[in-house]
């Protein structure tokens, strides 16, 4: 196996490997540790929803939160972390819905999809913080507005569709 790039956020590999008929191929497999998609639940039955630049589509999109989980972190900490982060809140209830791969053709990202809701707003003294990068605008949404924006086009992130389809 050879690296052939490391990112911050992602590497990329090339190795040779047997496949299930005996043959043997080249693969480049992107490597890119779980990340957790969040589904915030206000009391009124509203939605949380994000909006932030992608660079990689040179636009702002619509998205629920969401976030790598980071080395030594369990995804539900990575929840809580990321919640506070991108929402200013904190999750006293989290259920876990199931993971999916969004992309196992070339990259082994696992997608683990969580409703939170009991949102509180954290300690003075927190530490977690928005990246330097994201400039994140938060806004609730009724259920049937952000399944509209799915289907008129607003919504175009494929995680947040299928997120959207868990409430």
């Amino acid at each position: 196996m050879a690296i052939v790039f490391k990112g911050r956020v992602f590497s990329v590999e090339v190795d040779r490997r047997r496949f299930p008929n005996g043959t043997e191929h080249e693969v480049t497999v992107v490597r890119h540790s779980p990340s957790v998609v969040i589904i915030p639940m206000r009391d009124d039955g509203q939605v949380i929803l994000i909006r932030q630049y992608r660079a990689s589509v040179d636009q702002e999109l619509w998205e629920v939160p969401a976030g790598r989980v980071d080395e030594g972190e369990t995804p539900e900490d990575a929840v809580r972390r990321e919640c506070e982060e991108e929402i200013r809140l904190v999750p006293k209830k989290l259920e876990r819905i199931r993971g999916l791969y969004p992309a196992p053709g070339y990259c082994n990202e696992e997608l683990i999809f969580f409703r939170v809701s009991d949102l509180v707003s954290p300690p003075p003294d927190s530490p977690h913080k928005p990246d330097e990068d994201e400039y994140i605008d938060v806004q609730p949404y009724s259920v049937d507005a952000a399944k509209a924006m799915v289907r008129n086009g607003q919504i175009v992130d494929l995680k947040t569709a299928y997120a959207l389809t868990l409430i």
